[in-house]
């Protein structure tokens, strides 16, 4: 395979072997983007994302995407890109990263706060990083990938071209048209237009704004309705937003300072940010702004500020535990400006409200909702206009709408099918869908393995280990203790059994005296037919029990037998 750079335009070679495009995750989903390019033996990984549980997944912290295909091809991995550095596209690395070690390329600020989880993890020695930018060009076996900058709500944002013998694929990542962006972060319009007159095959494209009619306001406007906010509260401001938005935090440390007012942080994920991202150059804090928490309820509330994780109403963030009154050094007193700079992403509307009806509850005043009506947030997702703006510059033969809801997805193709895209040529795919394309005619008819690995600490957790928490809160727990003689098995004390969250014993006297029956009756039983094996006796103990705590109740408590000789 040769590849030869002409004007701008990559010529490659064709061979026999197939392009073949498909998600490991943030389709049909807001997060745990994963995405992979692959042409014959060579596999490119795009972002590494996490994502929220919800309430159904008990216990567990993240939810990061299930790499199976690749640890099976794990020989044919050639590169992970990172778009950005949103969670929802490198808050899976440390754990994928226990599994699988693929060199990681991204620009600076995304590096930095990749190597800070790492670090954390203890997996920072043996990782290997390659800064690139929009100009940067790296070969990847029969792969060329390019970059071009686009504008989002954290530094940074690249989309990525892929060259392949087949043909160019390019891959958005998330994207706004902000003409008069914070930190002069702005898309580079004119490349796109180039890129998308050379001829693209197949473009992926976020979907996240897809529903929302025309143009999403500019990053710059969100900090005049910060500073006018902080100019009005009379006593302490409190403001949550997205830890990585930097664009954000540059806005409320300008605010802060405008108003003379010190600046606390809240949160690890805010603190590691903030200090990753003056190290890099890409914050700008005033010497001797930046105050310890410990301090705040020493200073006049009319001179401190503080920024805070917990815009998503996050049970264990800084702004959650504030809000119940659960954070040691800092308090929400009543008269203090509660602000939200932040949308709630989607299944997370509830936790929200009940953080904000919390506040209202301490007596602050609370400024959250909707862009349009506080002007405290917006969102760094292009809406209608600006897809079709990308679908018109890219010009793409095939397109597949990623990163959404299925009803977001949807919305998009309707986009792409107004601005002159085949609707043959659109597909919506499922995580795990691949669309091969041979002489560039694309198919879907094929699956990859895609699912979801449960992350509880700094562990997987399987689906077994799920459905026992599902049962232990439905129905309880219930311990049958025994004592037997280790001369002759006999039963010596017991059976005692211990109930919780299934029934209150005092009240189910009945019902426990026919358990402790059952379960001598099936004890005495077993070793009369010489049975005498432990793990025996406790399958049978506890599948009798099972079915007579079913029949009276309805009920099914996990029932642990414990047998000790004496």
């Amino acid at each position: 395979m040769r590849i030869c750079k002409f004007g701008g335009a990559f010529q490659v070679s064709k061979t026999d072997n197939q392009l073949s495009v498909f998600s490991l995750g943030g389709i049909n989903e807001i997060g745990k983007n994963m995405y992979v390019v692959q042409y014959a033996d060579d596999i490119i990984v795009i972002d590494c994302g996490s994502k929220f549980p919800d309430e159904s997944l008990l216990g567990i912290d993240l939810i990061v995407p299930d790499i199976t295909y690749l640890l099976e091809n794990s020989d044919k991995v050639r590169a992970l890109i990172i778009s950005h550095g949103h969670e929802d596209h490198i808050g899976g690395i440390p754990y994928i990263r226990r599994q699988l070690n693929m060199p990681i390329y991204a620009t600076r600020l995304t590096l930095g706060l990749i190597e800070g989880k790492l670090r954390e993890s203890g997996l920072l020695a043996d990782t290997q990083f390659i800064e690139i930018d929009s100009d940067s060009s790296i070969e990847l076996g029969q792969i060329t990938s390019t970059f071009f900058k686009t504008n989002h709500s954290i530094p940074d944002c690249l989309g990525v071209v892929f060259h392949t013998p087949e043909g160019t694929v390019v891959h958005t990542g998330d994207f706004k048209f902000d003409l008069t962006p914070v930190g002069n972060q702005y898309p580079d319009i004119h490349k796109m237009a180039d890129i998308g007159k050379n001829g693209i095959l197949l473009l992926l494209s976020e979907s996240t704004n897809a529903e929302r009619p025309g143009y999403t306001p500019s990053e710059s406007l969100v900090g005049k309705h910060i500073e006018d906010a902080f100019h009005k509260a009379k006593q302490k401001v409190f403001i949550a937003t997205f830890a990585s938005n930097v664009h954000r935090l540059q806005q409320v440390v300008d605010a802060a300072q405008a108003t003379n007012r010190k600046l606390a942080l809240l949160g690890r994920s805010m603190v590691n940010v903030v200090r990753i991202a003056s190290e890099l150059g890409y914050l700008t804090v005033p010497d001797g702004m930046l105050v310890e928490a410990g301090e705040v309820n020493r200073m006049a509330s009319d001179q401190i500020a503080i920024l805070c994780t917990g815009s998503q109403g996050e049970p264990m963030a800084a702004l959650s535990r504030l809000s119940r009154s659960n954070y040691r050094q800092v308090e929400i007193m009543r008269g203090d400006t509660v602000i939200l700079s932040s949308s709630p992403i989607p299944g997370n509307e509830r936790n929200v409200s009940r953080t904000v009806d919390n506040l209202f509850s301490l007596g602050a005043e609370v400024i959250y909702g909707s862009s349009s009506a506080t002007g405290m947030h917006v969102s760094g997702h292009g809406s209608q206009e600006e897809l079709k703006l990308m679908l018109t510059l890219m010009k793409p033969k095939y397109f597949i709408p990623i990163h959404g809801e299925f009803r977001m997805l949807h919305q998009h193709r309707i986009l792409a099918e107004g601005v002159g895209v085949d609707p043959a040529n659109i597909y919506i795919l499922n995580n795990g869908d691949v669309v091969d394309i041979k002489n560039e005619v694309a198919t879907q008819s094929r699956k990859v393995y895609a699912g979801n690995t449960l992350v509880d600490g700094l562990g997987d957790v399987g689906n077994i280990v799920l459905r026992d928490r599902k049962q232990l809160a439905e129905d309880g727990i219930l311990i049958v203790v025994l004592l037997l003689s280790k001369s002759d098995g006999k039963i010596l004390s017991g059976p005692d059994i211990i109930s919780r969250g299934f029934v209150y014993v005092r009240e189910s006297e009945d019902l426990m005296d026919q358990a402790n029956m059952l379960a001598t009756e099936t004890i005495n039983r077993l070793q009369r037919e010489n049975v005498n094996q432990w793990n025996v006796l406790k399958t049978n103990v506890k599948e009798v029990l099972g079915r007579l705590f079913y029949e009276k109740t309805g009920r099914r408590p996990v029932i642990l037998t414990i047998l000790t000789e004496i």
